[in-house]
């Protein structure tokens, strides 16, 4: 089976605590963008979990997050594996706020349930995705939502106003671990008017929901180079210019394809990693059964 998983960029990010199990309690308006890792699941007589990909970067073996997914999925679904092999072919960036990792997660999650567990219930594969990292079961819903508590409690909110994404990650690697406790060892967060930016996004109030975006990682996380890819993005006339998640990555809303063009390509002569995408409508994206 074969799938294309989809990046996320975050259109609001608050952190709202410490949960009793040491999680954080997050408040996140989440929306897929068309930029794609594709995952090969199938079916060997190995009896064992193979994870491949051409991206030397990924971990291999148990420290890798496809790998965990799906040893999560044969324990919990009391499945048998006679075998499976993922290969992997990585676009989304790593450790860059987008969540390429989670998509990976929840593309194989997606996969192992069509091809060993159909009867499985979707909340089920939801709950089970909460377990691996918190962006895996938007990652298997995708669109735009609302995500709160450690991802799992999601509602779908009114689908983002046609649009382009600039995506732009610089030469830095943030792991998620690190920003978290940065956030904790914060001695003050300004936190974000979360009703409004919930008032826009329901209503489609697409100038309101640009205006109260917001990203509380923004106040933590270094990112150097931050302030001139937002300068060039709102040059080019950008609606809205945010880092995602933890960072490093910023990305661009353009109402115009010519300006989210221009640009991109401002951009490319500076930094590698520049992207130019859609809103997409869902997480997961069958290529083939």
């Amino acid at each position: 089976m074969k799938v294309n998983a989809a990046a996320k960029i975050n259109l609001m990010l608050d952190v709202l605590g410490l949960l009793p199990d040491g999680y954080h309690s997050l408040f996140m308006v989440m929306q897929s963008v068309g930029l794609y890792d594709t995952l090969c699941v199938e079916k060997t007589e190995s009896g064992a979990i193979e994870v491949a990909s051409e991206n030397s970067r990924m971990p291999a073996g148990k420290r890798n997050i496809v790998y965990k997914a799906a040893e999560l999925f044969f324990k919990q679904t009391k499945t048998e594996n006679p075998g499976v092999r993922i290969a992997i072919e990585k676009r989304i960036p790593m450790a860059a706020g987008l969540a390429g990792g989670s998509a990976d997660a929840a593309g194989t999650l997606y996969c192992l349930r069509k091809l060993f567990a159909p009867e499985l219930p979707a909340q089920k594969l939801l709950l089970l995705g909460e377990q691996v990292g918190a962006d895996v079961p938007f990652a298997l819903t995708g669109g735009t939502a609302l995500c709160m508590e450690k991802g799992g409690v999601i509602a779908p909110l009114r689908a983002l106003a046609d649009s382009f994404v600039v995506l732009c990650k610089p030469d830095m690697d943030v792991p998620t671990p690190n920003a978290y406790k940065k956030i904790d060892e914060a001695p003050r967060l300004r936190h974000l008017d979360k009703n409004t930016m919930l008032y826009a996004a329901h209503n489609g109030d697409f100038s309101l929901l640009c205006e109260k975006a917001g990203n509380v990682f923004e106040q933590v996380i270094e990112v150097p180079q931050r302030p001139y890819i937002k300068g060039v993005m709102r040059e080019c006339g950008a609606s809205l210019a945010l880092m995602s998640g933890s960072g490093p990555t910023v990305f661009g809303l353009f109402l115009k394809q010519a300006d989210a063009e221009a640009c991109a390509e401002r951009l490319r002569n500076r930094f590698h990693e520049v992207f130019l995408c859609e809103p997409a409508k869902r997480g997961i994206e069958v290529l083939e059964k």
